[in-house]
Parts: C-alpha cells; structure tokens; sequence
C-alpha cells in the first residue's frame, strides 16, 4: 500500500485542475482520527485503480483550497474531472461506499 501523493495550495490547480485524469483528492488533518481510516482505504484503492489519481490535502496547511470548495468537515473526499468537482464524500466511510459514489470513474475505460 503506497502512501497517497500530497498536493496544496500551490500545486492544486497544475495537479488535480489540470490533470489529464480523474483525480481523487482526500482532504484530512493529521490530528483527524476519522481521517486515520479513510487513508489506508483510499490507499489501496489508487493501488489498484490506475485510471484515477489519488492524492491528499492537509486542510491545516491548505486554508485556500480548503474554502474554496468548502469543506467544512473533515475527512471529505472530492472526485475532480476536467477541472470540475464531480462527486462529494463527506465522513469517513467504507470501501465500498467510495467504490459505488465513483463507479464509473473506477471501472476501466471503455
């Protein structure tokens, strides 16, 4: 399990905006405990989808891209394509609850 690939204020729009993909954008806190199990899961998933990117946010060190997409609680998970915010999780939840909200950008191309 590769540990998933940090991006921030900066790097935000070259990374996830402009990524030729759909990218999986997980925004946590170190001091999070909700955060802590979303992680690993969202870890095994970019292992095994190579179609989307997975990457993390650091709420606490990113306030800009934070508030620019609103996140008010942590952990929230955002899908971004094309630019776009394309599917939200809010809360930490199962594998298989993330695996239905982003069914169509996990399965492999068509």
């Amino acid at each position: 399990m590769a540990e998933l690939a940090q991006v921030g204020d900066t790097d935000f729009e070259h990374e996830v905006l402009r990524a030729d993909g759909p990218v999986v954008v997980d925004f946590w806190a170190p001091w999070c405990g909700p955060c802590r199990v979303v992680s690993p899961i969202l870890a095994d998933m970019a292992d095994e989808h190579d179609r989307v990117k997975f990457v993390k946010l650091n709420v606490d060190e990113n306030p800009e891209t934070q508030a620019r997409y609103n996140v008010l609680s942590i952990p929230t998970v955002i899908l971004f394509e094309a630019g776009e915010a394309r599917e939200t999780v809010i809360g930490a939840r199962s594998r298989s609850h993330y695996e239905g909200a982003w069914e169509r950008w996990l399965s492999p191309a068509a």
